[in-house]
């Protein structure tokens, strides 16, 4: 662990970088509102942010010239990779690498680019290597498969406990997110920049931006949906009804967009949510409703995290962004108390919508009810319809058990698979 982060985190209070945003409404937030934007050269109405998609894959006649430049062998991590991943296929576009020193502070600090564009968290390359120096370039590796070449620009020790307490909102070590700067990257930074080899291998294809948005309508708007666990039948009726936002075109689509990389230690793996939204894809196949895999690495950054998110969509076709109640959010380890408030996500993407090209559309509080099945919290308490309840407790304990789990919470080809890979 960085002991000068460990101590700065124990002394620091648990203190929100957030705490200016306005406070959390009584009823659903607004929506940001209809914005004029260019189409994109693919006919698509999401542009790339920056302008234009960015694309670092060789061609594979020039691999062998690279990897013989390459001074130093280096095995990413999880992590890593899936930076590296996105950095490649354009999904961090315009990054073409791995951020400096001034991108890196400056994303920090001011949540944007040098040049004023909008970057919700910081993507570096970190190493506790004395031996790697600016000037080099390394062949990056998962495993024995070439992944990239990098070209390191500068090497710096970063501002740890400023940087988790911009982009996480405290410098708590009960913080899952502070807790993987502190004890799970190096002590340097390092920027540099990315020459693509070979996407990883994975147990799942990961489409990449080109590839998804040849997929997607062209002319109207796709709105994301993310999630980093299985897709539950409250989930299902929040991105379908999503479609009727009145901030959204007419015929738009949803783009089912789940991470599959790293995220909290105690999330289903990814291989497990794969499979259980591949049966549920089959299972409620929808000519507006598209799926694909990403490839992204979760920090549990709540509102900068909701801003990376939408960034990351907007390069992947999207228009819009749902988003939900404490979005990637997290508890202390501790005394399990939320780090951010229920619209603190919503609030920062609402307030940036505009500028990020991305439009917010915040997800509906629905309630199972015995008489109208799934309604909107507000109108189950106007109506005084009685609301079904089962906590995620309860479901876990009756998926252990073999119990029956109900379907008005559950899908029944999800459950099957969750209990074949307990």
């Amino acid at each position: 662990m960085n002991l000068a982060l460990l101590i700065c985190a124990l002394a620091l209070p648990a203190a929100s970088a957030f705490s200016l945003l306005p406070p959390a409404p009584s009823a659903r937030p607004a929506l940001s509102p209809l914005m004029s934007t260019a189409v994109s050269a693919d006919g698509l109405l999401a542009v790339p942010h920056g302008g234009s998609l960015v694309e670092l894959m060789l061609p594979p006649a020039s691999h062998a010239a690279e990897v013989s430049k390459a001074k130093h062998t280096l095995q990413l991590s999880p992590r890593q990779l899936c930076d590296v991943e996105l950095i490649m296929n354009g999904g961090f576009s315009p990054l073409t690498g791995f951020m400096n020193e001034a991108t890196y502070n400056n994303v920090v600090e001011k949540m944007e680019l040098p040049g004023g564009l909008l970057f919700g968290l910081p993507v570096i390359f970190d190493t506790d290597d004395e031996a790697l120096q600016p000037g080099d370039t390394a062949l990056l590796r998962d495993g024995d498969r070439d992944i990239a070449v990098v070209t390191f620009t500068d090497k710096y020790l970063p501002n740890k406990p400023l940087e988790t307490l911009k982009c996480y909102g405290t410098s708590s070590l009960e913080h899952p997110g502070t807790l993987m700067v502190a004890t799970e990257r190096g002590k340097y930074y390092m920027g540099g920049e990315i020459k693509g080899l070979n996407l990883p291998v994975r147990d799942f294809v990961c489409a990449t931006p080109k590839e998804v948005r040849a997929g997607l309508p062209k002319g109207k708007d796709v709105v994301a949906f993310q999630c980093r666990n299985p897709v539950h039948r409250a989930h299902y009726e929040l991105f379908t009804r999503a479609l009727d936002a009145p901030n959204l075109s007419e015929d738009s689509v949803v783009l089912v967009h789940p991470t599959c990389g790293p995220t909290q230690a105690d999330d289903i793996p990814g291989i497990v949510r794969y499979k259980t939204y591949e049966v549920l894809k089959e299972e409620t196949k929808n000519p507006r409703t598209q799926w694909a895999y990403l490839p992204y690495s979760m920090h549990m950054a709540g509102p900068r995290e909701a801003i990376q998110h939408a960034m990351i969509r907007k390069n992947y076709g999207c228009t819009a962004f749902i988003i939900g109640r404490d979005m990637a959010g997290s508890k202390s380890s501790l005394s399990g108390d939320d780090f951010y408030g229920a619209y603190d996500a919503q609030d920062l993407l609402t307030q940036n919508s505009e500028r990020l090209g991305v439009k917010a559309v915040p997800s509906l509080n629905l309630v199972f009810t015995e008489e109208e099945g799934y309604v909107t919290a507000d109108d189950a308490k106007a109506k005084g319809l009685e609301v079904k309840k089962l906590s995620g407790t309860a479901f876990r304990k009756a998926l252990r058990a073999g119990e029956d789990i109900p379907e008005w919470f559950a899908f029944k080809s999800v459950v099957k698979v969750l209990r074949e890979n307990a």
